[in-house]
């Protein structure tokens, strides 16, 4: 069973070369859907393990088998690596809780300030410009979605660069970008090697709306062009939008120009996708198959089963 346990907490270590990988290999928006999805069941398979360690570990303790209604205290195969690891476990998920609470309270304070500004200002349909010496533009999800735009960033642009720029937000708000990258901040707070598949959902979910505007807007140089001066526009610019609030000036900019500018066909994906997807099938199946272990070990404890 610990061998098993172990399973979900290697695994994720192999995500972010494969992720680079998909990137590479793949559409943006299916990069953005199978790295969303495989990191979201190594984090809760992370997770899984880590509450199995702690729950294992606990029961071989008298107190807790008694509050358990056990019969006697759990037994396991490696009594004396179950509780050292239940102990890492419980420091881990202790960490990770913590980190997960900080980031929460503040990302729904800058939601809430975000909105609280937004809502001051009349909109133009889905647009909503904010008086503000700083230049930002950011897509603002919420009922109803807005596009959040400076003063500062409209005169930085110019006209069809600022449609571009647009194009670019409502793609971010029409494909629900925010959930994805609500979801790759959770488990970027999961497992360690998770934090650098939150940075590759980011980008994928930007080069997916760069895509969307450049076919909306009808020219890739227009939207390369949009988005570069924008970034320069918005360089080392304080902005109240929460990390989940996608925004066109955010990730590796030069990358995205120079795959609008120079698009390359993805290439053969099949073998990326497929790799992806038994990782984080053998990390779902390894938490699993140790839970349903755990439960029975927990029976047997408590003398419903004999054997």
């Amino acid at each position: 069973m610990l061998a098993l346990l172990l399973v979900p907490l290697a695994l994720p270590f192999a995500a972010p070369p494969l992720a680079r990988r998909a990137l590479d290999r793949l559409a943006p928006a299916r990069a953005l859907w199978i790295l969303t999805g495989c990191a979201l069941a190594l984090a809760g398979s992370c997770a899984a393990a880590l509450g199995a360690l702690v729950l294992t570990g606990l029961l071989k303790l008298p107190l807790f088998a008694a509050l358990g209604e056990l019969i006697h205290p759990l037994r396991t195969p490696s009594d004396l690596l179950v509780l050292p690891a239940a102990a890492l476990a419980t420091g881990a998920l202790a960490l990770s809780a913590g980190t997960l609470g900080r980031s929460a309270l503040r990302q729904f304070g800058a939601f809430r300030t975000a909105r609280t500004q937004a809502g001051r200002r009349p909109a133009a349909g889905d647009l909503c410009v904010v008086e503000s010496p700083h230049p930002d533009a950011y897509a603002l999800p919420g009922r109803p979605h807005r596009i959040v735009v400076t003063t500062a960033m409209l005169r930085s642009l110019g006209a069809a660069e600022r449609e571009a720029l647009f194009a670019h937000e409502r793609a971010h708000n029409r494909a629900g970008h925010h959930y994805f990258l609500g979801v790759a901040e959770l488990a970027a707070h999961c497992h360690p090697a998770l934090r650098a598949v939150r940075a590759d959902i980011r980008f994928a979910a930007e080069r997916a709306a760069d895509e969307d505007a450049a076919r909306a807007v009808g020219d890739r140089g227009l939207t390369a062009r949009a988005i570069a001066r924008a970034a320069l526009a918005g360089r080392a610019t304080p902005s109240v939008r929460p990390d989940f609030a996608p925004a066109a000036t955010t990730g590796p900019v030069p990358r995205r120009v120079t795959a609008l500018l120079a698009p390359g066909r993805p290439r053969a994906s099949r073998g990326i996708a497929v790799a992806l997807a038994v990782g984080a099938l053998l990390s779902t199946g390894a938490a699993t198959t140790a839970l349903v272990g755990v439960h029975h070990q927990v029976e047997v404890a408590q003398g419903e089963e004999h054997g």
